[in-house]
C-alpha cells in the first residue's frame, strides 16, 4: 500500500538516481573493474556499488568525448499498430547505414531502420501479438528485456530466429508500468549484434483511467534516453571482432539515441526522462552539470517505493531507472547538461519554456516495508557464485551448456537466491547480474537493507567483487530461462546458467 502526495516541483532540479553517504566520486567510474562503493548523493543511502579501482583485462579506460551539442537529439518513433493484419505490430532486425559522422556511411544494424528501434508501448493489462522478422544474414533473437512472459518467447538463447524467417508471438504486459527494452540474445553474438545497434525501448503504461500526474506526453515532456558508447576503426566502421574486449567493449565516442554530439530543446518545465544504459559493458554516472541533486522515481521494473533525492545516478548496463527534471526556473541564457563523474557533456540542454506551468507531479510514501519482515527472514535457496574475467568466467564454476538445467523452481513460488561475486587475485570485476523472467527484490547487500532507490522491483544488479546480494525471486511464468553477467562479452563467453520452471 501506497499513500500517494501531491508535491510541487521547488525551483530546484531534479532526476533519478542511485546514491549513498559519501561526497566524493573515485575516478574511472564508468569502469566495470574495480572494487569500490560509488559517491554522490546526500542522503545517507548506501549506493550501488563503485566505479573506482583496478583494470584487469582492459588496460586503460577511455575517456569519452563530450557533446559538441550540435544535433537534436532524436527520439524514437513509437511503433505503429498494423491494421487488417494478423498480428498487430512488426519488429525486424536488418542490416543499414548511419551517417554518424558527415559524408561518411557506416555499416549498422537496426529495427525497422538503420540503428536502434522503434519504442514498443503496451498499457498494463494489454496483450498484444507481434511479428518478429530476422532480415539479418546471421541468426538473431528478440529479448524482452524485463517482460514477465513465458521461456518459450523470452528471446533468450533458445528462441533462434534464422535469416529470413518470421515468427508471430503474443506479449502481454501483467506487470506494474515501467520501463524496459528488447534486444538481441544469440549465445556468442549478442555482443556484437547490440554494438553494431539492435536496442529499442519497450514501455509499460499505466493503464487507462490512471489518476498519476507524472509527465507522460511521449517525445515531448517524457523522453526515452539510450546512452552507449562506441569504438570506431579509421574508417569510421564498427569493427567488432576487430575493436571487441573480452572483458568488455569500452568505446571513447558517446552516443545517446544513437546519435553523436546531440542537444535536446526543452520546452516543458517538468521533464521525465527514462534512461538505459545499453552499452556492452561501460558503467554510467549520470550528474547535473550545475551540481544540483534530483530524485529518483523509478528503477527497471516501475516506481520506487518511495522517490529518493540525491545528486548522481549510476546504472550498470541493462539498468534503467526514471528521472525528473524541473526546468522552470532557469532562463535562456543558463546552460544545464547530464554529464558523467568525470564531467563530461553527454547530453546538454537547450532551455526553451513555452510558458506552461509548472504545476505538479505526483510524489507518495510507503506505508510498508517495500521488503517485509517475513521475506527479509527467508532462508537462501539458491546461491550463485560469478567468478572471472575475459574468457575464463564462470557461473557456480561452470560455463554456458544449452542443453543443461542448472537450476529449478516452481511457478509463483518465491525464494531467496544469494549472489556471490568472487573476488580473484587481482581483485576481480564488478558483475551485473540479470535474470530472464522475473522483476526481483533485493533483499540486501552484505546483510545490510538496501539504499531507498534499490527498493524498487529489478531485473538486474551490480554485485561488487567480493559482496553478497540476496534477492527475492518469483517467476510469473513457465519455461527455460537464462541468469547471466550483462557485460555482454561475459555472457558470450559463457558466464550464463539456465533455470527451469515448473
Amino acid at each position: 500500500m501506497k499513500k500517494i502526495l501531491l508535491y510541487s516541483f521547488a525551483l530546484s532540479f531534479i532526476l533519478v538516481g542511485c546514491s549513498d553517504n559519501e561526497n566524493n566520486m573515485p575516478s574511472q567510474q564508468d569502469s566495470p573493474m574495480n572494487n569500490g562503493h560509488m559517491g554522490g548523493g546526500n542522503d545517507g543511502n548506501q549506493g550501488m556499488g563503485g566505479m573506482g579501482g583496478g583494470m584487469m583485462g582492459q588496460g586503460n579506460i577511455p575517456s569519452l568525448e563530450s557533446s559538441e551539442g550540435v544535433t537534436e537529439l532524436p527520439i524514437p518513433p513509437v511503433l505503429e499498430k498494423q491494421q487488417g493484419q494478423e498480428f498487430d505490430y512488426e519488429v525486424t532486425a536488418q542490416e543499414g547505414s548511419t551517417e554518424f559522422f558527415e559524408g561518411i556511411s557506416t555499416d549498422t544494424f537496426g529495427y525497422n531502420g538503420d540503428l536502434l528501434g522503434p519504442t514498443l508501448k503496451l498499457e498494463q493489462g494489454e496483450s498484444v501479438d507481434v511479428k518478429i522478422t530476422n532480415n539479418l544474414d546471421e541468426p538473431t533473437t528478440f529479448h524482452w528485456h524485463g517482460l514477465e512472459v513465458p521461456g518459450e518467447i523470452d528471446g533468450g538463447p533458445h528462441g533462434e530466429i534464422q535469416p529470413g524467417d518470421s515468427r508471430i508471438i503474443t506479449l502481454e504486459a501483467d506487470q506494474p508500468a515501467a520501463t524496459l527494452w528488447y534486444h538481441p540474445h544469440v549465445h556468442g553474438s549478442t555482443a556484437e549484434q547490440v554494438f553494431k545497434g539492435l536496442s529499442g525501448m519497450l514501455l509499460i503504461d499505466e493503464s487507462s483511467g490512471s489518476t498519476s500526474e507524472l509527465p507522460n506526453e511521449y517525445g515531448v515532456d517524457d523522453i526515452p534516453l539510450i546512452f552507449q558508447d562506441r569504438l570506431f576503426d579509421e574508417n569510421k566502421q564498427l569493427d567488432y571482432n576487430r575493436l571487441m574486449n573480452p572483458d568488455g567493449t569500452l568505446g571513447d565516442i558517446s552516443i545517446v539515441n544513437g546519435t553523436i554530439n546531440p542537444k535536446l530543446t526543452v520546452t516543458q518545465p517538468v521533464m521525465r526522462f527514462r534512461i538505459l544504459n545499453g552499452a556492452n559493458a561501460r558503467n554510467y554516472t549520470f550528474r547535473l552539470s550545475n551540481g544540483a541533486s534530483f530524485t529518483q522515481i523509478a528503477s527497471d521494473g516501475g516506481l520506487l517505493d518511495e522517490p529518493v533525492e540525491t545528486d548522481a545516478l549510476t546504472l550498470a548496463a541493462s539498468e534503467r531507472a526514471e528521472i525528473l527534471i524541473d526546468f522552470s526556473s532557469m532562463t535562456d541564457e543558463e546552460s544545464l547538461a547530464i554529464i558523467n563523474d568525470e564531467g563530461v557533456e553527454l547530453l546538454p540542454f537547450d532551455v526553451a519554456l513555452d510558458g506552461a506551468p509548472a504545476g505538479s507531479a505526483q510524489m507518495w510514501t510507503a506505508d510498508e516495508p517495500f521488503v517485509s519482515e517475513e521475506e527479509r527472514t527467508m532462508p537462501v535457496t539458491k546461491e550463485i557464485e560469478l567468478f572471472g574475467m575475459m574468457e575464463m568466467v564462470t557461473i557456480n564454476g561452470k560455463t554456458f551448456d544449452p542443453d543443461r538445467i542448472d537450476l529449478r523452481q516452481q511457478q509463483g513460488v518465491t525464494e531467496v537466491w544469494e549472489v556471490y561475486n568472487e573476488p580473484d587475485m587481482m581483485g576481480g570485476m564488478i558483475h551485473p547480474f540479470h535474470i530472464h523472467g522475473t522483476q526481483f527484490k533485493i533483499i540486501s547487500r552484505d546483510g545490510k537493507e538496501p539504499a531507498p532507490n534499490e527498493q524498487g522491483f529489478k531485473d538486474s544488479v551490480r554485485v561488487e567483487p567480493g559482496e553478497r546480494v540476496k534477492l527475492l525471486v518469483t517467476f510469473p511464468e513457465k519455461g527455460v530461462f537464462v541468469f547471466h553477467c550483462h557485460i555482454l562479452e561475459h555472457e558470450d563467453n559463457g558466464m550464463m546458467g539456465q533455470i527451469e520452471v515448473y
